[in-house]
């Protein structure tokens, strides 16, 4: 029997509880990175509920609708290695990983989530043994081209015997912006222990939840992101499996995240004083949740009716406005305030698997870069504003020459 396309969420995904508050509903909406083939605009997309709720047990922030992963991770069309801000930073992990951790050419590196290798990559670069695991055959297939060993399949505890029985053990497994891609999150960590050396390392990004709520980066929450941690639920999770969390690091990429790094229960790993500090600051946070959470709402809600009074003000003035970065988070804005051609006629993007398509849901054409300078439009919205300073540095040519950009995060802007 196939298997439906979504389902609702009634507990908690970490520790069960049906105790969950419901506080921000973004509409329905296509999945984010479902982009449109012109010959395929006159079919019918298939709208998934967007919501959130947080469980008032653990403290973890998740989605009321959970869509099927096959929907949506098949066939993959974003790709950090377009990106100058995530090659750095992956650059950045491998090197501070490898010394950190003593990492040598005879030790096995595992990149959960590798998609076309922009982490492997670098660990390569170390020269210490790598392998990738991926859902996306197309990404799959251009890390393989690269010469970066990489394998296709969802990463469970079944795949994790699989590779283990080939590869050994690892010494480091990663997975940057990945856990929040998962439902079933403890078959995930078992797949972990299964792989991981008694001496080994699991490192973890993900937007973190405390900058999310902060600065009101609602568009980071879509159907790919069914979780939304901190470090509470996490080190609950963990501990359920005989495993740690030993450390913590906030990072500045796509806005505000923590990398988290577990170890075993016994492993020789001492805790470190930045972790207690950041446990303190959350359990602080979780006292006044249901307000914190129901401000943010209000905050998003301010944000959609600010962006549409201004793009409609400028359509009136006669002033030409496009969006910039076909990006899953701009795809959430467009849907969630119903911003189509009529108010934003195209959007220019560098990767060239999105060049010739449509929006999911708005419709919009994405074209490459080139026809931004080409067009000189008096605005641009931003739709990745992760990537904002990369652009602007990018787009220095167009401002000088009169144009302005559009900011929605952490509230409209124009610089």
């Amino acid at each position: 029997m196939p298997k439906p396309n979504s389902y609702r969420v009634t507990k908690c995904r970490i520790c069960k509880s049906q105790n969950l508050y419901h506080f921000l509903d973004l509409g329905t909406m296509p999945i984010p990175n479902g982009f449109i083939q012109p010959e395929n605009l006159h079919r019918k997309e298939e709208r998934f509920p967007l919501g959130t709720t947080t469980c008032l047990d653990c403290g973890l922030v998740q989605l009321t609708e959970v869509v099927n992963s096959s929907l949506m991770f098949k066939n993959y069309l974003y790709i950090p290695s377009t990106s100058r801000t995530m090659l750095d930073h992956f650059s950045d992990v491998a090197d501070e990983v490898v010394a950190r951790f003593s990492v040598g050419k005879d030790d096995l590196v595992i990149d959960i989530g590798s998609n076309d290798g922009s982490l492997l990559q670098f660990f390569k670069a170390n020269q210490v043994r790598i392998l990738g695991i991926d859902p996306a055959e197309n990404l799959v297939k251009v890390a393989n081209l690269k010469g970066l060993n990489s394998t296709v399949g969802f990463f469970t505890v079944k795949l994790a015997q699989t590779v283990k029985k080939k590869s050994g053990s690892a010494k480091v497994i990663t997975a940057t912006n990945v856990l929040a891609h998962i439902d079933d999150l403890n078959d995930v960590v078992k797949g972990v222990r299964e792989l991981l050396a008694k001496d080994g390392v699991f490192i973890i990004e993900f937007p973190y939840i405390v900058d999310l709520i902060e600065k009101t980066e609602f568009d980071t929450i879509y159907h790919e992101h069914l979780s939304y941690f901190g470090l509470w639920p996490l080190k609950q999770l963990f501990a359920r499996h005989s495993m740690r969390i030993f450390d913590a690091k906030r990072i500045d990429i796509h806005g505000g995240s923590l990398r988290i790094f577990v170890c075993f229960q016994k492993s020789t790993h001492q805790s470190t004083p930045r972790l207690n500090r950041l446990l303190n600051h959350e359990k602080v946070y979780a006292i006044h949740i249901k307000q914190t959470v129901d401000e943010f709402s209000k905050r998003v809600s301010i944000i959609k009716s600010d962006l549409l009074n201004l793009l409609k003000k400028l359509k009136k003035s006669k002033k030409s406005v496009v969006g910039y970065g076909a990006a899953a988070k701009g795809n959430v804005l467009l849907n969630y305030c119903r911003i189509g051609t009529s108010l934003l006629p195209y959007i220019v993007d560098s990767i060239p698997y999105k060049q010739g398509l449509y929006t999911p849901g708005t419709h919009i054409p994405i074209y490459p870069e080139k026809k931004l300078t080409n067009d000189q439009p008096d605005y641009v919205l931003i739709l990745a504003w992760n990537f904002a300073d990369e652009i602007l540095k990018k787009q220095r040519r167009y401002q000088k020459r009169g144009g302005r950009f559009i900011l929605t995060i952490p509230k409209l802007q124009i610089v």
